[in-house]
């Protein structure tokens, strides 16, 4: 039977420990099968994500990314989440679509903070204010619960509404990420807005935001210096313009991601100094919806 799963009361069954041992399990199985689908028109995207882990099940998601939606009064995005028995391709569960992308986005960079954030991170940068930023103060501070916030908007006023006793605008970005360990962009930009001459050694940075050929969030120079890593090869490297842009123009290459969440298990996936600066890159592709959606449905079923 297809069950429907009702969003506000399912979060209180969800804690982020448990979405990260569920992302490390789903990358235990075997790899999945992924198919995305992009249509553009102007600024707006249709995203079409198919995945299916043999052992796991199959998941289809659908969204509308519309950002003029802004100035209607709107969420700039809408979907669906259809989750399938992996065995017989039964409809198993219908599953909100922001409340699944809301633990998959912030798991996703949370899984990646894990594991090559150091570990005494205490001041963490959220650039961009929007529901990705607010979620992954929740996230961030399940990892790091001493955690200090700084919160950077193009907007000023977005960043003021986030202000609480642990988050604090600014409006010095250059300042900003020169005194942040860790960095997280959560932006829709079409050009860098971290420069690599403003890194440190030891910082961590969690590139969210791009997910088109041409959006970049961190210039050429934050590549060259970082130690790179992807949540998934698959779904990054020839996709985002984050790492195809730099890639074409030989700024770096694909033998520069070190590893991606598949290599977790055989231990590569990992920071290897206290002065190195790690870099991630979410491509938030629809295996993690698949690894989300089933984590969500199981503690629907034991609540």
């Amino acid at each position: 039977m297809t069950i429907e799963i009702v969003p506000h009361e399912a979060e209180s069954h969800l804690s982020w420990a448990g979405l990260l041992a569920a992302f490390e399990a789903g990358h235990q199985l075997p790899r999945a099968e992924i198919n995305d689908m992009f249509l553009y028109r102007g600024k707006d995207t249709i995203l079409n994500r198919a995945a299916w882990i043999d052992g796991l099940g199959a998941l289809v998601k659908v969204a509308t990314v519309c950002p003029g939606n802004a100035a209607l009064g709107l969420p700039s995005i809408h979907g669906a989440v259809n989750l399938f028995n992996d065995k017989t391709g039964v409809l198993e569960a219908l599953v909100d679509f922001h409340l699944v992308t809301k633990w998959k986005t912030a798991g996703d960079s949370l899984l990646a903070a894990s594991k090559l954030a150091r570990k005494d991170s205490r001041d963490i940068l959220l650039v961009g204010a929007g529901t990705v930023a607010r979620s992954m103060v929740d996230a961030y501070s399940s990892l790091f619960p001493d955690a200090r916030f700084q919160v950077w908007n193009r907007s000023p006023a977005a960043a003021e509404a986030m202000a609480s006793d642990r988050v604090t605008p600014v409006t010095d970005l250059k300042a900003a990420v020169k005194s942040a360990d860790i960095i997280c962009t959560a932006t829709m930009s079409l050009s860098p807005l971290i420069r690599g001459e403003w890194l440190r050694p030891g910082q961590h940075i969690d590139l969210i935001g791009a997910y088109r050929p041409d959006m970049r969030e961190a210039d050429d120079e934050v590549l060259r210096r970082s130690s790179i890593f992807v949540d998934s090869r698959a779904t990054t490297i020839h996709h985002i313009g984050e790492l195809k842009d730099p890639i074409a123009r030989n700024i770096i290459t694909e033998g520069d991601v070190k590893a991606d969440y598949y290599d977790i298990a055989a231990g590569v996936f990992r920071r290897q100094s206290e002065d190195e600066i790690t870099l991630s890159k979410n491509g938030g592709g629809a295996h993690l919806d698949l690894m989300t959606a089933a984590y969500i449905a199981q503690a629907w079923r034991a609540r």
